[in-house]
């Protein structure tokens, strides 16, 4: 939607422009006739200001006289003027004299444009009322530097008669003054009293793409000053028409204007079909979507309203728990196909423990176990190198334990060692002759050690120990298909002593339950 509706899959440009405005209307007063140049002051930038309002001093000349009454400008004697001063509101400088400006008010004399401004508070109704009728033609040229586009918004079908309306003209050029301030929801017979700035916005929003080309100006009006909050509100300023007397005294009127000052701004975009902008655009929007997914799993996580189940559930998919690393444990039964895991802390034997099927039992071997097997059947594990038993090897338990299927298994009062290699009674799995060549053979054990570590010194004095732990690697590599569950794998008592009593360690202290 944002991609069709914004044109994200356009590139952009801003408006360059320039403004050039006429303005024109009569207007009848009790004096004289208002026209164009009476009441059209040349603004800077993109403005025009037309008078309203007007209060004015005629023949004013150079000289002395008294000082309009102001705070500061009351006086009763001479001492209260001092010479050469200035006053902020003053009109002219201080001579230090106390004179008389009516026949109940004293202010100081001053050196100034005589006789001063008299009247401070502006006409009501406003000299220029009628100015609501006047007309302005707004010329504007814009120019769109990156798609080197430029237009004019007078239409090529102008109707210099025509006046500016949303509805029957939009895109005339030609306003009428009181209409641009009804626009803008304001009376023009009030805000022409004292003045005031009205913005006249121009928008260019053209699609320069030739399948869904448009490009016209948009108008709309508002005030820009505050009247409401404003001290001082309105808009005005003094100028002054000069004269000469035929004695050459120079003289002149002083003209405080009020009126209002229209400012045309004007601004806008264009946009053309860009094919890296397209890219772009769905590129960071597919990156959107992760966002979504944190917000939506924000909002079940943490949200009051969200209902208790729908958590319940969303926690559930969303995490597994996992017990204590020491409980998470992987047995393997000779009469099972397949590995069981068990998570739970033991309350019984782990014979005994429920677990969870995780995989089917694999029959193939690495090539390591392979290579090492075609000679198996030319040694024994009691023959062949005159291998005494130790006297720390511990004699299998005659007494059946309730655990053991096997009558194999060593007696023991720790449940995680509590293990036999079948889960239903049957024979043992050390009886077997494939575990005598894959698990007890001497000659296989050499040759896996030596597979890894072809220089390993296999005469030294803890030759047992890897001999052992070796074992232990290939019975778990037989009955769980992998070496990567070494620490996790539990090797059945009867084996696991079967091993330890066929390689024992020095002193005979074994301190672990699996791969040992």
């Amino acid at each position: 939607y944002t991609l069709l509706i914004d044109k994200r899959y356009q590139e952009k440009d801003s408006v360059i422009s320039s403004i050039h405005t006429k303005v024109k209307g009569v207007a009848q007063t009790d004096k004289w006739i208002w026209d164009t140049a009476e009441y059209t002051i040349p603004m800077q930038a993109n403005s025009f200001f037309v008078i309203t309002n007007v209060i004015t001093t005629e023949n004013q000349i150079q000289g002395k006289c008294a000082e309009y009454p102001f705070a500061n400008a009351f006086c009763s004697s001479d001492s209260s003027c001092i010479k050469d001063s200035v006053d902020q509101q003053s009109n002219g400088i201080r001579t230090g004299r106390c004179v008389k400006y009516n026949a109940t008010v004293k202010t100081c004399e001053i050196m100034a444009w005589c006789p001063v401004e008299s009247k401070k508070t502006a006409p009501v109704p406003a000299v220029l009322e009628s100015a609501e009728n006047f007309t302005v033609l707004i010329k504007n040229n814009i120019h769109f530097p990156k798609f080197n586009y430029t237009r004019q918004n007078i239409p090529q079908n102008f109707n210099a008669s025509c006046t500016f309306n949303k509805i029957t003209s939009p895109l005339c050029p030609v306003f009428r003054l009181g209409n641009i301030l009804q626009a803008a929801n304001q009376n023009f017979s009030e805000m022409a009293v004292e003045g005031g700035i009205i913005g006249i916005e121009i928008n260019w929003d053209c699609n320069l793409d030739y399948w869904s080309y448009h490009c016209s100006p948009q108008y709309s009006f508002r005030r820009l000053d505050d009247i409401s909050t404003s001290k001082y509100p309105g808009f005005n300023f003094r100028f002054a028409k000069y004269y000469k007397q035929q004695n050459g005294v120079e003289q002149r009127t002083l003209i405080k204007a009020y009126g209002i000052r229209f400012d045309v701004l004007v601004f806008g975009t264009a946009g053309k079909f860009d094919f890296i902008e397209l890219v772009m655009y769905i590129g960071s929007m597919i990156s959107y979507f992760g966002l979504a997914v944190f917000v939506i799993d924000l909002y079940i996580t943490y949200c009051s309203c969200c209902k208790s189940p729908v958590r319940t559930y969303h926690y559930k998919k969303k995490y597994e728990t996992v017990q204590n690393p020491k409980w998470v444990i992987y047995v393997s039964y000779v009469d099972k196909p397949h590995v069981t895991l068990i998570k739970e802390p033991l309350e019984t034997s782990l014979q005994h423990a429920k677990g969870n099927i995780v995989e089917r039992h694999p029959e193939k071997f690495s090539d390591s176990v392979s290579c090492c097997t075609d000679n198996s059947n030319k040694d024994s594990v009691r023959k062949g190198h005159g291998m005494q038993p130790v006297r720390m090897e511990m004699a299998f338990s005659q007494a059946h334990q309730a655990w053991c299927c096997c009558g194999k298994c060593q007696k023991t009062e720790k449940l995680h060692e509590q293990l036999c290699c079948r889960k239903e009674e049957g024979k043992c799995i050390t009886t077997s002759p494939l575990f005598e060549r894959l698990v007890l053979s001497r000659d296989n054990l050499k040759d896996a050690l030596l597979y890894k570590e072809p220089l390993l010194d296999l005469d030294s004095r803890n030759v047992n120990d890897k001999l052992r732990r070796c074992a232990f690697k290939q019975y778990i590599h037989w009955r769980f298909g992998s070496f990567d569950l070494e620490d996790r794998a539990v090797v059945p008592s009867c084996c696991r002593w079967k091993i330890r009593n066929t390689y024992p360690k020095d002193g005979g202290n074994y301190t672990g339950f699996k791969a040992m």
